[in-house]
């Protein structure tokens, strides 16, 4: 067996055997098939699809690449929550200690960006100090000491999958069911937990761009689920405009914050108010899912998921006082407003397109190799429905440098439709 001739077999529309799946993840995951040949493979996979048996051998061959957590030690249910990706979406940073509050174990792994995506790891190595490269056993710990610990998929778990998730990103071959379902059920299955809560988004700013694609993902990742004895629920989000009004790493970590204060925007409040019901409801919390948003609402009001959220980035090293003062964070060098020349209402904002510019000024990744610049992005001041009069302020670009100040500032103006 070579991985020459399971390139070719995959670029003619040929189904993979399990043995042939399980060669490449083991050989790909010890260096011996280079990138250059994965990405062949991968690519193949992205024209020529997988079917239901594939899609799940590669998915328990990924999970299998490395180790399998067992977090049974920390309670009967162990409740993850995981997103598909969007612009703009903080909900795990303001979600996940809230549910802690609650008395409800959080060991969350996040990943970095993808594409047009911010990444949830990106955005909290935004505050100064704060650890997400930690062992097991120190993340464990966390989850005992103070309930809540949320780290970077570390290097023993699902390993295959982090080489895979990099190269998809860099080689243009992000939006496929097979290689998405796989990637979150992977890591899924590695990472411990027995229930799920999927954020299966879907519109311009999602990898699936419509409801059925949506649909189809969150099915073929429950039948997953299943066969790895896992309880999945999925939840089907809208990401046609950015989530909230911040779309890059600091800003959305502020933005984050001011919501745990009381600051809640009101699309942002709904998806997290709707997948935390549904994470209380599987960790046998509250049956009621409108009552389970009830004690959230609760929690943000008398201070606990915030309280919840300081004790977590202190725990793992972060310095609280930026949480404190957001204004403490650092601020890009440029910051300049797209004014509208318009009366009108606010018609559409392309998430995606909004998501491409945040990445050009360095909130996200073109290569592999590239780094995160945290204090750049975009702030919204209008949303779609939003009315707007001649020289309102539509967004607010945070630039590091001056071209492409102005540039983004162009597209900006572009992607922003008002009727």
């Amino acid at each position: 067996m070579n991985i020459l001739e399971i390139i070719s077999k995959k670029r003619d529309a040929k189904e993979l055997s399990k043995e042939e799946i399980e060669y490449f993840v083991k050989e790909y995951t010890n260096g011996n098939i280079k990138d250059y040949q994965a990405s062949a493979l991968i690519m193949a996979i992205y024209i020529n699809g997988m079917n239901d048996r594939e899609i799940t051998d590669l998915t328990i061959s990924m999970a299998k690449s490395g180790e399998i957590l067992d977090l049974s030690e920390l309670g009967k249910n162990i409740v993850d929550k995981h997103s598909t990706g969007g612009v703009g979406d903080k909900v795990s940073i303001i979600l996940l200690p809230i549910i802690a509050s609650m008395g409800i174990p959080v060991a969350k792994m996040s990943g970095r960006g993808l594409g047009f995506t911010g990444g949830t790891v990106d955005k909290l190595e935004s505050i100064p100090g704060y650890r997400t490269n930690i062992e097991i056993n120190e993340f464990i710990s966390n989850v005992k000491k103070i309930g809540i610990s949320m780290i970077g998929q570390t290097a023993n778990l699902a390993p295959a999958d982090k080489k895979i998730y990099a190269l998809r990103d860099s080689i243009a071959c992000v939006e496929n069911i097979p290689l998405i379902a796989s990637s979150i059920m992977s890591k899924k299955i590695a990472s411990g937990a027995n229930k799920i809560v999927l954020d299966v988004t879907f519109g311009k700013g999602a990898f699936m761009k419509t409801k059925e694609s949506a649909q189809k993902l969150a099915e073929q990742m429950v039948r997953i689920g299943k066969l790895a004895g896992k309880e999945v629920k999925c939840v089907l989000t809208s990401m046609d405009q950015p989530l909230g009004y911040a779309v890059g790493n600091s800003l959305e970590v502020v933005e984050a914050v001011n919501f745990l204060k009381g600051d809640m925007p009101k699309d942002l409040k709904e998806i997290v108010l709707e997948l935390g019901a549904n994470m209380i409801q599987l960790a046998g919390k509250g049956e009621s899912l409108e009552e389970n948003k009830l004690k959230m609402i609760k929690n943000i009001e008398n201070g606990k998921g915030y309280a919840k959220f300081k004790e977590m980035v202190q725990n793992q090293g972060g310095d609280i006082s930026y949480l404190e003062d957001t204004n403490k964070f650092e601020k890009s060098k440029y910051v300049s407003a797209v004014v509208s020349e318009r009366v009108g209402v606010i018609k559409e904002i392309n998430a995606e397109e909004i998501g491409k510019v945040a990445c050009y000024l360095g909130a996200g990744r073109t290569t592999k190799e590239d780094k995160i610049d945290s204090s750049v992005g975009i702030i919204l001041n209008k949303k779609i429905g939003d009315e707007v009069t001649k020289y309102d302020f539509l967004a607010y670009v945070c630039a590091n440098d001056k071209t492409k100040l102005k540039e983004a500032e162009k597209k900006i103006f572009e992607i922003y439709k008002i009727c």
